[in-house]
């Protein structure tokens, strides 16, 4: 970074797909970007759940940020965490991670790419019980959940108990809670196979609960109904139109719409529905006098920025604009977007750009091995077919050569034999008994946003 010129400042908040676009959209521009996230790597979300469930490492579907951005000598990356905006003085005040200090992050133009967070329904006491699906932390603890369960089982010599080690059950009937309901199938029946001598995996209860009436409800009802027909033939037992209303360490309580609720004795509840912006989305409101959706996203203008602050952009999962969808493709071309928008302020074109415009590339969701389901406008596609369209998919969007050629090995080495490589856990596990804090100002999640998951590649 050359010290003798004074550059536009630009504040990127959000190391995730947003974030990475926007740096690169920027690349070539005369300015000076400052990278904040409180992590140090970039996270491919939508593979959370291979990670949770053995098929892929950490070092697959997480990058350091140093290295994504090496080629980019004017960003400065930063790992801490964005806690407000003095829209007033044009200051981010973060907490760097490490030792708690507060710094103050002047910006001239600033993007918000913070993504959002499990959502619980204000029932934040289920997250000491329910771990979500959202960082790697959480993948990991899902992984010693599910394989000690396995463990367990076998440890104990109470037949009802044995059962309530063996039963898995899962809240939200959108991608993550499909595609893992149906790998805990798969680890039960073909990954865990012969490997235990008092119990059989293969008799493990996989539950998946839903308040909607049908799985992958954005995907519409042809797919929708595949998707069902296929969990079904994999043994995993939905419940659609239920509302769980309690969980504990020992199972948890549904409510039937259609009246009556059960008692679900399962050891290992996974929650996969629902979320909300975090707590900088409040303050970042609060600054600016934005609105916010029921989920607490930050209502955008067609441009991205926030009314009356044009130097302020939201994009990705925190933007609320059209009702677009949490998804990979929403994140990449909106950071792309607000990147340009200030490369072609600074190199002083006088043109007017064009509003933001989501092009719609499409969904896909991976069920089993040889088995997902796509969805791209009128082009529907399931099975094998939508496997192979969600493998290349899968690949061209992972970061890094290591990580594909890592990727393509590991699913070469399911597919064929059903094994997984990445089963290590440790007996204490990461700790999940602690949920995300929650902001006494952060708004009330929005139920209606339970499917609506942050970064889906397509």
């Amino acid at each position: 970074m050359d010290d003798h010129v004074t550059h536009r400042r630009v504040v990127i908040l959000g190391g995730g797909f947003a974030g990475l676009f926007a740096v690169r959209a920027l690349r070539s521009a005369p300015v000076e970007v400052t990278l904040v996230d409180r992590c140090a790597h970039h996270l491919f979300q939508p593979l959370l759940y291979q990670c949770a469930s053995g098929i892929l490492s950490e070092g697959q579907i997480a990058q350091p940020l140093r290295a994504v951005l090496r080629r980019h000598p004017r960003v400065r990356c930063l790992q801490a965490t964005a806690d407000d905006v003095d829209v007033a003085r044009r200051v981010v005040r973060a907490t760097r991670a490490a030792d708690g200090a507060v710094l103050e992050l002047p910006y001239d133009d600033l993007i918000v790419g913070v993504g959002v967070r499990q959502s619980y329904f204000g029932n934040d006491e289920f997250a000491a019980f329910a771990p979500g699906m959202k960082t790697l932390e959480d993948a990991l603890a899902v992984r010693t959940k599910i394989y000690q369960a396995f463990e367990m089982a076998e440890a104990s010599t109470d037949p009802l108990e044995r059962a309530q080690w063996l039963t898995f059950a899962l809240v939200g009937g959108g991608p993550t809670g499909v595609e893992l309901a149906g790998q805990i199938r798969e680890i039960a029946g073909h990954t865990l196979e012969r490997e235990f001598s008092t119990i059989d995996p293969g008799q493990a209860r996989v539950l998946l609960f839903d308040g909607s009436d049908g799985v992958l409800g954005a995907f519409g009802p042809v797919l929708s109904r595949r998707a069902a027909r296929t969990l079904d033939d994999l043994g995993v037992e939905v419940h659609l139109r239920s509302i769980v209303t309690r969980v504990d360490d020992r199972g948890l309580t549904v409510s039937h719409k259609d009246g009556g609720s059960d008692r679900v004795e399962a050891r290992t509840v996974l929650w996969t529905a629902g979320v909300e912006a975090p707590p900088l989305a409040t303050a970042l409101a609060r600054a600016t006098g934005a609105e916010q959706d029921r989920a607490g996203r930050i209502r955008v203008l067609p441009d991205l920025s926030i009314a009356g602050h044009p130097e302020i952009r939201v994009v990705g999962d925190l933007m609320s604009l059209d009702k677009l969808p949490g998804l990979a493709e929403v994140a990449m071309q909106s950071g792309a977007y607000a990147g340009r928008r200030i490369r072609h302020f600074v190199e002083g074109r006088t043109r007017e750009p064009r509003p933001f415009r989501y092009l719609d590339l499409g969904s896909a969701a991976y069920i089993s091995r040889g088995r997902a389901v796509v969805k791209m406008g009128r082009f529907h596609a399931s099975g094998l077919i939508g496997w192979l369209i969600w493998l290349f998919i899968h690949i061209v969007f992972l970061t890094g050569f290591r990580s594909r050629a890592g990727a393509l090995l590991s699913w070469a080495v399911v597919f064929a034999s059903g094994s997984r490589r990445e089963r290590a856990f440790t007996a204490a596990g990461p700790d999940v008994t602690a949920a995300a804090p929650r902001s006494p100002s952060s708004p009330p999640a929005d139920p209606s946003v339970a499917r609506n998951e942050p970064r889906r590649p397509v």
